[in-house]
């Protein structure tokens, strides 16, 4: 299986769907180095993973006028999380959560506090944050601009590792950037999930994925962070999906149709 994976779209499409924390699968050696037994593993894994997500934004993809392209991240966030920054910048660290967790959700020990990220960041980190940046010079080039939809989930209690867990959690969270998200980006989301429940502003999650080559630096490059309550979807936790994964589809392909 590739660590993650490029679904290409319309040629003229700028919107890119980025679905970086859907999958559960951890390389074996990777697993030899979480201290976590099976049945332990397989909660976290219930608990940390966007649980259908990824088969949100293939339907959203097959439903839209205009199908987008998509970055599948096909590795579990356990064994890098690429959304993360890979340095002293990422906050996540105060919890054992930078690029390479040590801590679970339940700020349990994952990996012993001393391991060093480094060969996780170089084998998958890195790799991946390339790819992405590809991906998106590909849209300017074809486009003249890009279009980063990231696409989450998150659960309907706080869990002990959030740093910012105590305020609203309404159905959908949109998750901006002061530099990336233009205004009419986001009424494009208002407008597209209206039909899903109340709809917030960065809470319980704020910020959108950028990759470095473009952050704070090129206004063609616009992105917004879906985050969707997993109990308006789903059995919490790790269980199936139910219908409202249809609607939450229906209404990404109608953002993605909008941009």
């Amino acid at each position: 299986m590739p660590a993650f994976e490029l679904l290409p779209g319309a040629p003229d499409s700028p919107v890119l769907l980025h679905v970086p924390h859907s999958a559960r699968a951890i390389p074996r050696d990777v697993r030899d180095g979480i201290l976590l037994d099976e049945a332990a593993l397989e909660r976290e894994l219930d608990h940390i993973t966007d649980a259908h997500t990824a088969e949100l934004a293939g339907r959203a993809a097959g439903a839209a006028g205009k199908v987008p392209w998509r970055f599948v991240n096909r590795l579990s966030r356990l064994v890098v999380d690429p959304e993360r920054f890979p340095d002293e910048r990422e906050e996540m660290l105060a919890v054992g959560m930078g690029a390479v967790y040590t801590r679970t959700t339940h700020r349990a020990e994952l990996r012993p506090a001393d391991t060093d990220p480094r060969p996780l960041v170089e084998r998958y980190f890195l790799p991946y944050a390339e790819a992405m940046t590809r991906a998106v010079a590909g849209r300017l080039a074809a486009t003249g601009r890009a279009v980063i939809v990231d696409v989450h989930s998150y659960p309907a209690r706080a869990l002990p590792y959030e740093l910012h867990g105590d305020g609203p959690r309404p159905p959908v969270c949109l998750g901006t950037d002061p530099f990336h998200t233009p205004p009419k980006l986001l009424a494009a989301a208002r407008e597209a999930f209206a039909g899903c429940g109340e709809t917030g502003l960065d809470s319980p999650f704020a910020g959108t994925y950028v990759p470095l080559a473009y952050y704070g630096t090129d206004p063609r490059v616009e992105a917004l962070m879906i985050e969707l309550r997993r109990d308006t979807y789903m059995d919490e936790p790790g269980g199936p999906a139910g219908p409202g994964l249809d609607r939450l589809a229906a209404a990404l392909a109608t953002l993605v149709d909008a941009l």
